[in-house]
């Protein structure tokens, strides 16, 4: 055994730590909830110069994906982070890795799938990965984590496929217990052991062609190739567990079980939960009742033989999912259970509960539940456990009155068109107070966020009826926690990466509607509201309805990162700025790379209308919300891009937020400007009205950039300013000439 030591940890800071030991060469990742504190302990940790990793913040996790897989193929150790739909929507990346037979580990903090959106544990996300040809191992406790990415990684290159270490989110992932791990760094590079030799992308001398086209016969010898490569692993994992054991003296096994040698009753569980029934089965022990528990610690390949082995002799099973396999009877671990016990020819009688869902806690009561079940005749063999009655339904609780055609119309703004410009005559202050609120004040906003004032000033220039979109992010959670909202006028929410093809789909099934006659006349107004990052994963649907032109307004609240994760670095957060993601150090400058001008992709992708707005211009800001209904309502996509002020994560004062933002418009940073019709004109500019300001002078009032004033960071701020100077310049020229 090799030394160790005791730290106080979690399962996402264990990953780290294992990953850090290792010193993969690449990680690829892009934030979500419950997996992104690995990513941010990792940054913390390069910061301070403890490993090499270089970590891509890729736009999305299908892209985050993809950058593992080239530096797979590239013949770097690779390592990766993720939960949920992030895990979904790289899941079409999943069998190209492990089809091409390249290793790399990925880390799962297992999370509902939505919709509707729930960011709490369970285990409908790891299911969908159980025919992608990884190795799938599932870590009950933090410290099995640490262990479980140790061996995953040599898993990896002895069989020549990628492995997913899973865990439970926010019980094992956010979860902190006194766990040990090896001391030296050396021990553990000694352990995993030198890279084996493979073909790679990078051999010059003998280029190969990776993922060529494969047609019959060929496709399906290669899909033999992966099954024999995922038994030959079936051979090979106790064996990498047996070194381990070695190594540290802790002992891993593709099945365990508490109890179980002569037990009648058995509880099945995946994960944290088994733990809790290792206290139920206890307590029964001493009323006499013959109960066990046992569990799986390996999902693919899946341990059949010594799980069959662990239950030979219970007349009862009863399996708890955190997931369902809807129509089939049972989650996959049922349905996995029966296969193996059916094929040794045991059928004792096995119960399965879907539980867990959404994150909900599983208590000693509700293992002990789940046990005494197990010998009612009258139990049914498929339920669901921890489900509760409803309202009886009576249609959806009306919370506010809907605002009529006339409510919503008080004439703030008109807008004509006059040799391809419109002008819009209105929008003052005083007149835009009779406009209704279509966002109530009752939402859960921080004092001083941005988001709520942004919407309200877009939809205070906006007349008649609207329907709003909300990708996910701080605006949507915090205005619709079920079964509340705050809006006042028809609401729909989609992911990050597809708001605005959905609602391109809203929009046309409306026009379709109208044009069948099964739709009123009249019309309606399209807004999808998006921020926190939304158009670095979402950039790509939203430039397909630019390019289509569809008939709706994109407001981004620009808050400069992923805010409802806790603040990552997103392409919008300025450079140099520390985020969870971007941290200060010896080795670090906060974020290494400049902020993305998406007003200036908009306008180049074609979109009809173009502006940016602040609301420290107020009458400006409406006036152009009026503009881009204008233009949406006439064929053609507008882009409203706000600077919005986040005071928890910019570590700016609650009360300060319109000085902040007008700061931010004076130093040229968030210039304020239009696009209309590819026509570029400036709407403020602070140079004549003697209100220019260094960028420094912004940045001192915010926590995340007042660093870069000091000495250390001053080549950054350099870079900063020369970079705003350089874009301030470009659009002077754009908005003196009048082709451009």
């Amino acid at each position: 055994m090799k030394k160790q030591k005791l730290l106080f940890e979690s399962g996402n800071e264990l990953a780290a730590y294992a990953a850090r030991q290792i010193n993969y060469h690449v990680m690829g990742y892009y934030p979500i909830t419950p997996s992104t504190q690995i990513a941010e302990f990792l940054d913390e940790m390069k910061s301070r110069g403890e490993h090499g990793i270089s970590m891509i913040p890729a736009e999305g996790e299908h892209s985050a994906a993809g950058v593992c897989y080239g530096a797979a193929a590239a013949g770097g150790r690779v390592f990766g982070a993720t939960s949920a739909n992030g895990l979904l929507y790289a899941l079409e990346q999943l069998p190209v890795q492990s089809g091409t037979r390249f290793p790399m580990v990925m880390n799962v903090a297992c999370r509902t799938v939505s919709g509707p959106l729930d960011i709490k544990g369970d285990h409908s996300d790891i299911m969908y990965t159980l025919n992608s040809g990884w190795v799938i191992l599932f870590a009950g406790t933090p410290q099995a984590v640490y262990d479980m990415n140790l061996c995953a990684l040599k898993i990896a290159e002895v069989v020549s496929l990628p492995v997913i270490v899973a865990f439970d989110g926010f019980f094992t992932s956010h979860q902190k217990r006194g766990c040990f791990v090896l001391e030296e760094d050396a021990d553990v590079r000694a352990f995993v052991g030198a890279p084996p030799p493979r073909t790679t992308l990078l051999d010059l001398e003998g280029p190969v062609s990776i993922g060529s086209y494969m047609n019959e016969p060929d496709l399906i010898n290669n899909k033999y190739q992966l099954h024999l490569a995922m038994e030959e692993a079936r051979q090979k994992i106790p064996q990498v567990f047996a070194q381990f054991e070695e190594l540290t003296g802790r002992r891993l096994s593709p099945a365990e079980g508490y109890r179980w040698e002569d037990a009648d009753i058995l509880l099945l569980l995946l994960g944290s939960s088994y733990h809790t029934a290792k206290e139920a089965v206890d307590l029964l022990r001493e009323k006499g009742k013959k109960a066990g528990a046992v569990t799986v610690n390996c999902l693919r390949p899946f341990p059949a033989r010594e799980l069959v082995k662990l239950c030979e002799k219970a007349r009862f099973i009863v399996v708890g999912d955190r997931q369902d396999s809807y129509g089939a009877g049972g989650g996959c671990l049922s349905l996995e259970l029966r296969a193996a016990l059916q094929r040794e020819g045991l059928s004792p009688r096995v119960l399965s509960r879907v539980y867990g869902l959404g994150g909900c806690d599983f208590y000693t009561e509700d293992a002990l539940h789940l046990l005494n079940e197990a010998e009612d005749p009258s139990a049914p063999d498929f339920d669901y456990f921890g489900v509760f009655p409803g309202r009886e339904p009576s249609g959806p609780q009306r919370y506010f009155d809907p605002i009529t055609e006339q409510e919503a119309s008080p004439g703030v703004t008109s807008c004509q068109e006059e040799n391809g410009r419109v002008t819009v005559t209105g929008g003052s202050l005083p007149a835009a107070t009779a406009m209704p609120r279509r966002l109530a004040p009752g939402h859960g906003a921080c004092p001083g966020c941005g988001i709520p004032v942004n919407v309200n000033l877009l939809l205070k220039g906006i007349e008649g009826h609207v329907v709003l979109l909300f990708q996910t992010g701080c605006g949507m959670v915090v205005t619709t926690p079920y079964p509340q909202t705050s809006f006042r006028v028809p609401y729909l929410h989609n992911l990050f990466q597809n708001g605005a093809a959905t609602l391109s789909g809203v929009v046309e099934a409306f026009h379709q509607r109208q044009k069948r006659g099964e739709y009123p006349p009249g019309k309606i107004t399209f807004v999808m509201v998006s921020g926190d990052g939304g158009m670095d994963i979402g950039m790509g649907s939203a430039l397909g309805a630019v390019l289509r032109g569809s008939s709706m307004i994109l407001l981004e609240y620009d808050n400069g990162g992923y805010m409802n994760t806790g603040y990552q670095l997103s392409y919008s957060t300025p450079k140099g700025a520390k985020s969870s993601t971007s941290h200060l150090g010896p080795c670090q400058q906060g974020k290494t790379f400049f902020h993305k001008d998406m007003p200036a992709l908009m306008a180049a992708a074609g979109a009809a209308y173009v502006a940016t707005a602040a609301e420290s211009h107020p009458a400006d800001f409406i006036k152009k919300a009026a503009k881009a209904q204008y233009y949406s309502q006439n064929g053609g996509f507008a882009y409203l891009r706000a600077l919005s002020t986040c005071p928890l994560n910019w570590g700016s004062r609650p009360n300060r937020g319109r000085a902040v933002v007008a700061a931010g418009v004076d130093c040229c940073y968030f210039p304020l400007y239009e696009v209309e019709r590819g026509i570029t004109s400036l709407s403020y500019d602070p140079e004549k009205s003697g209100k220019k300001i260094p960028a420094e002078e912004w940045m001192k009032q915010m926590g995340r950039t007042k660093h870069l004033a000091d000495a250390p960071y001053r080549g950054v701020l350099n870079s900063v300013q020369q970079e705003i100077d350089r874009r301030w310049i470009r659009l002077k020229a754009l908005s003196e000439n009048e082709l451009l």
